[in-house]
């Protein structure tokens, strides 16, 4: 089953999710709860398990996608122990690197959508 543009659209918005709760406590709005960087356990790659795999399971950015998820989840868990270490100031500017691999996650999903 080919996936619709309202799809990808809900993919997207998980990733921001996902970076807006990292951003909210690296600036101290929330704790970090340990779930945040459980593969299993975020919406992206539930999103990715149950709708991208299925249908587009053999495309070679599909385990890009999974890769930098991965990567994606540990760089917000490294940059949440920063945090807690004190080094307040570094943690945000690595910020920088989850944009980076969201902008590359986003990327693909735009491949894959075109392709469709």
């Amino acid at each position: 089953m080919a996936l619709t543009a309202l799809d990808f659209q809900q993919a997207r918005v998980k990733q921001v999710l996902f970076k807006s709760r990292l951003r909210s406590v690296l600036y101290g709005v929330r704790a970090a709860e340990p779930s945040l960087f459980v593969l299993s356990e975020n919406p992206l790659s539930q999103w990715v398990a149950a709708y991208l795999k299925p249908s587009y399971g053999p495309r070679p950015e599909v385990a890009s996608i999974e890769r930098l998820l991965r990567q994606t989840l540990d760089t917000g868990q490294a940059l949440v122990r920063q945090h807690q270490r004190g080094e307040m100031d570094q943690a945000r500017q690595g910020l920088e690197q989850i944009e980076r691999l969201a902008t590359e996650i986003d990327g693909l999903l735009t491949a894959i959508e075109k392709s469709s």
